[in-house]
């Protein structure tokens, strides 16, 4: 992988990437306190998200046919902004992939995306207990916010 890593290209996921993507999550969801990896969700909310490409997007790092890295974009309707805003998700990278830009580059692609989709603002959250996340999104300047995220299952 470290030698694949440093040949990364950006681009939206399809359908064929869902395996990989579904390792990704893994990934990031066992870091995460809030979360637990689950494959048959993780696929089923993958295939929701690559199915509505007009409000959503995965942009993936590929080094090779292989994904090793991932960021999501939904778009909400902001009343604060009058506009849509970006929910940001699923931020992960292969570990023998990190600090090597590709973080950077899928949070610009969905960035980018937001933006062409009319978007006026990105936000994300982050487990407050992964220590380097919070360092990258700070090291990129992003701020963070005073809110609070809050949840209900149904």
């Amino acid at each position: 992988m470290t030698e694949l890593s440093t040949q990364v290209r950006i681009e939206p996921a399809t359908a064929a990437d869902v395996p990989d993507l579904i390792e990704l999550l893994n990934i990031l969801f066992s870091i995460e306190q809030d979360f637990r990896p689950d494959a048959e969700k993780q696929r089923r909310g993958l295939e929701l998200l690559l199915k509505t490409p007009e409000t959503a997007c995965i942009m993936v790092a590929k080094a090779g046919a292989r994904a090793v890295g991932m960021a999501s974009a939904q778009l909400v309707i902001s009343t604060a902004s009058g506009a849509p805003s970006a929910w940001i998700e699923d931020v992960v990278l292969h570990p023998a992939c990190r600090a090597q830009g590709h973080g950077r580059a899928l949070l610009q692609a969905v960035a980018r995306w937001a933006a062409a989709h009319g978007a006026v603002r990105i936000q994300l959250l982050a487990d407050a207990d992964n220590a380097p996340a919070l360092a990258f999104y700070r090291h990129l300047e992003w701020e963070p916010t005073r809110l609070f995220g809050w949840r209900k299952f149904l």
